[in-house]
């Protein structure tokens, strides 16, 4: 029955455009890959991080780099519990780790190859029953959701790049190559017309090897046989609930008047029911918590000022005006998968565009599902009522760690990393009805100009550990949470000690709509005296009252400050009652996991490398000292200054200035191999936060939108005046490098700034913004269309921010390093970067590693990476000083 049901299509036929943009996945399973037991394992210098702990804590799963690249690991939190052990021994990168709560299964990611797409894989804790989830079928991508709070489900998503007419793949059925490009768009310039592998992204199989329909790709998941008494996956997924349903963007709910609604498939887990089905211009179901209600087909209602970003494709029919996608793309669908695969696969929510789609909780209760959704630096926290997958409410969220919501035990309490209207994240409680919709908001915790990072409710639900970004430093705490509207809270003390307790005003939201055949141009429901839901689903007979002005913050008890032994936690995780596992980086330490018991102090998990192992014997990492100092036009700035050893203070020295990606991402006080490379070698290296950087505000980040972005290359200059005028660098021996948007940054330093420069090592970074967003994925050109600006309505502006179109003024050589499966930024534009400097009689090499990604994730192509970039500066470095400064005292 439940194969039959994996196997059977229900609600919009199999190549109906208005069904969900991805299918569901199927299980494929895969022989054990465990490592050997019978050897004690010494672990050296290496990397722990992502943890998660067993339901017991007891025993962590987590990622490791010891053999040369992240794989899953698991180990006892101390000594007693006996070694740790190898659970996966393939070459893919693991990324992310999630135990399941009744600990039966380890649910985790890898990136085949070391590109950018992802498969979510389980494993039982001894190595048995390992299986892909999702990800499996070529060109499709998965990651992680949370786990069912009984564990009996994972929810996932899975993203496929296929266009809206595109055909679809049956998952387990391999198309030959030529099917495969057909489905994708053209042939891509590292490929060969029949489909074989070039020089350029992943791996591929060539046509003609297999007829269409046989399995083919030997070494893929997807093309493993089956193991004894399974038979052939020869059919199709279960498409749940008929064409968009489950949609969480108002822009994606665009249907045809009087569309059927779609029975759910049998045998499906949560029994979601049909219905919730929308009209083109019906308004959104909810509110979002700064009261503005959008009506009707609308894009993302938190765009920046100097344009609209484009909100989710829209569903078959005439797109409303102002609602394009960037990039012709799948979309994403959230799912709740039996890992068992007993129950066919449920549909959660779709996002018809993709930018971004992660399942963060589920009420105990099954009547709720969270989501984060939408944009870099727009990131919303979306309530779905899983009995109709209508939308309940959206919340804007902090960027940064994707697990930014989760539910109170009783399911009417909604705690949020939120910086909804205000400039550093803290931590919201925002009040549910049954239906799901908000009543109140109010500020439960937050820090003057302190951002909250990391929040981790317990497995009860009864606290919640929380990481706060104090300059690039983490302070943790553990906080009680009260309970839900209405129930017993706890004695003792108030939020308002930790913050302001204020709240943010919400209005009432609209009851849940009726389950009945979809209107046409529907009104908005009022503010109160909303009409009554009907149907079998309705919770509500109306919507709430408008609540008070200002409701009473919630009350907890017993916070507790957690001292950390390193300056940066990176993730912390739940484990037994009160406890926790932290994952821990510092200036003088690889990254390590600590085990947090209960009310004591953190222990260093037995596993973790020791802090004397972080660099070479007979060398001492060289702690960064914080510089603060103000940009031309007085934006205030800051990095971290490296000083190499040995050298007398007042001895001026070739300096790196290196630029971190993202552009949001944040320069921390962390041991850096490629920092200590440098230094070894005699360099300083300066590594500072221009604007669009995270953790110090949220007018900070948005600082580089748009035209912004000139000011950003301008910071660069600055950084660079800063490291001579009021540091030891050498204004004769500078040298500019950067990674991902860092690498951008060099590459537009080194036109905009030509003289400043000694040269620059650009490292995955765009070249010109019209062939980045032509070449990588769709859900990241959508995001990223926020960040930089819209290919067609901003091609003007991206045009002139591209370092490509200024590459006349190039003067110094370049080095490029690029992945070769790189598809969030696409190697090409390191390519024709190197390609115009050569073409204009400045030298330039390319570096491309072998099977890599965005990320540089095996050991020996960092070490590759981190030497051969080393030699480039110290061939253009080397010598000289004493040379004239590029500056004036005016521009201190």
């Amino acid at each position: 029955m439940a194969a039959e049901a994996r196997h059977r299509l229900s609600g919009a036929g199999r190549d109906d455009p208005e069904a969900p943009p991805v299918a569901a996945p199927s299980a494929v399973p895969l022989a054990p890959a465990e490592g050997a037991r019978g050897e004690p394992v010494r672990f050296t210098a290496h990397g722990c991080w992502y943890p998660s702990a067993d339901p017991y804590g007891a025993r962590i799963a987590f990622v490791c780099d010891r053999g040369g690249v992240p794989q899953l690991w698991t180990g006892p939190v101390d000594g007693d519990g006996g070694e740790a052990h190898l659970l996966d021994t393939g070459p893919d990168p693991v990324t992310e780790v999630a135990w399941s709560p009744d600990g039966r299964w380890i649910a985790y990611t890898t990136r085949p190859g070391g590109g950018e797409h992802s498969r979510v894989l389980c494993v039982r804790p001894d190595g048995t029953g390992r299986r892909v989830l999702a990800g499996a079928e070529p060109g499709t991508s998965a990651y992680l959701g949370c786990w069912l709070h009984d564990g009996s489900a994972l929810a996932l998503t899975v993203a496929s790049p296929a266009g809206p007419g595109g055909p679809r793949t049956a998952p387990g059925a391999v198309p030959a190559a030529a099917d495969r490009l057909a489905a994708s768009g053209p042939v891509p310039a590292d490929r060969t017309a029949d489909g074989r592998q070039g020089a350029g992204h992943g791996a591929g199989t060539a046509a003609g090897q297999a007829p269409a329909g046989e399995r083919s790709g030997q070494g893929e998941p997807w093309a493993a046989p089956p193991p004894a008494g399974w038979s052939e996956r020869d059919g199709h997924a279960v498409l749940l609930g008929g064409a968009h349903r489950g949609d969480v963007d108002p822009a994606a709910r665009a249907l045809a008047a009087g569309a059927p609604e779609g029975p759910a498939a049998p045998g499906a887990l949560g029994g979601a029911g049909a219905g919730g089905l929308t009209s083109l211009g019906r308004p959104v179901d909810g509110l979002r918590v700064d009261g503005r209600r959008v009506e009707g087909p609308a894009v993302d209602g938190y765009a920046a000022p100097w344009h609209p970003v484009a909100g989710p494709a829209q569903g078959p029919g005439p797109a409303p005006p102002g609602a394009s996608s960037v990039r012709a793309g799948g979309g994403l669908a959230a799912y709740l998968i039996d890992p068992d695969g007993v129950a066919a696969p449920a549909l959660v929510a779709v996002e018809r565009t993709a930018a971004t789609l992660r399942v963060c909780d589920v009420s105990r209760d099954g009547r709720l599902a969270v989501l984060r959704r939408g944009p870099r630096n727009r990131r919303e926290a979306v309530v779905v009522r899983l009995a109709d997958l209508g939308t309940a409410a959206a919340v804007p969220v902090a960027d940064g760690d994707p697990w930014v919501a989760a539910f109170s035990p009783d399911g009417r309490r909604l705690w949020l990393r939120s910086d909804a209207d205000r400039e550093f994240a803290a931590l919201l409680a925002a009040d549910l009805a049954p239906a799901g919709t908000i009543t109140r908001v109010s500020v439960a915790a937050e820090r003057p100009g302190v951002d909250l990072e990391l929040l981790a409710v317990g497995h009860e639900g009864r606290g919640a550990f929380l990481a706060w970004n104090d300059g690039g430093v983490s302070a943790l705490e553990f906080r009680p949470l009260a309970s839900g509207p209405g129930g017993e809270g706890t004695d003792g003390e108030d939020f308002v000690a930790q913050g302001s307790g204020a709240e943010v005003p919400v209005p009432s939201a609209p009851a849940a709509p009726a389950r009945t055949a979809p209107e046409s141009a529907a009104p908005a429901a009022s503010v109160t005296g909303a009409p009554a839901a009907s149907g079998p689903t309705a919770p509500d007979s109306a919507a709430p009252a408008a609540p008070d002005a200002y409701a009473a913050p919630p009350v907890v008890e017993g916070r507790r400050d957690v001292p950390l032994p390193h300056e940066v936690a990176t993730r912390v995780a739940p484990a037994g009652p009160g406890g926790a596992a932290l994952a821990l980086s510092g200036s003088r330490r690889r990254p390590g996991v600590w085990w947090l018991p209960g009310t004591g102090t953190p222990l260093m998990t037995p596993w973790s490398s020791r802090d004397e192992d972080a660099v070479p014997p007979g060398r001492r990492p060289t702690r960064p000292v914080l510089h603060r100092f103000t940009a031309r036009d007085g934006m205030p700035l800051s990095g971290w200054y490296y000083r190499a050893p040995g050298r007398a203070p007042g001895r001026p020295a070739p300096c790196v200035l290196h630029l971190h990606g993202g552009p949001e991402e944040q320069e921390r006080p962390v041991l850096e191999p490629l920092y200590h490379e440098l230094l070894g070698r005699g360099f300083d290296v300066f590594a500072p936060d221009v604007r669009g950087s995270s953790g110090h505000g949220r007018s900070f980040v948005d600082a580089d939108l748009g035209a912004g972005r000139f000011a950003a290359i301008q910071d660069v200059a600055d950084c660079a005046a800063h490291a001579v005028l009021a540091g030891p660098a050498d204004p004769s021996r500078l040298a500019v490098m950067g990674r991902s948007y860092g690498g951008y940054l060099v590459m537009a330093s080194l036109v905009w700034h030509p003289e400043l420069f000694r040269t620059g090592v650009a490292v995955c970074g765009m070249s010109d913004f019209r062939s980045f967003f032509a070449g990588t994925e769709p859900w990241i050109a959508e995001s990223a269309a926020h960040k930089y600006g819209h290919p067609e309505r901003d091609r003007d502006l991206l045009r002139s921010l591209s370092p490509l179109h200024r590459v006349d003024a190039l003067r110094v050589p370049v080095l490029a390093v690029h992945g070769e499966h790189d598809t969030n930024v696409p190697p090409g534009e390191s390519e024709q970067f190197v390609r115009a400097a050569r073409e204009r009689g400045v030298a330039a090499e390319l570096l491309t590693l072998r099977d890599e990604g965005h990320d540089f994730q095996r050991a020996d192509n960092r070490r590759l990476f981190r030497r051969s970039a080393a030699d480039w500066l110290e061939r253009y470095l080397a010598g000289g000083g004493g040379g004239p400064a590029p500056f004036t005292r005016r521009e201190e």
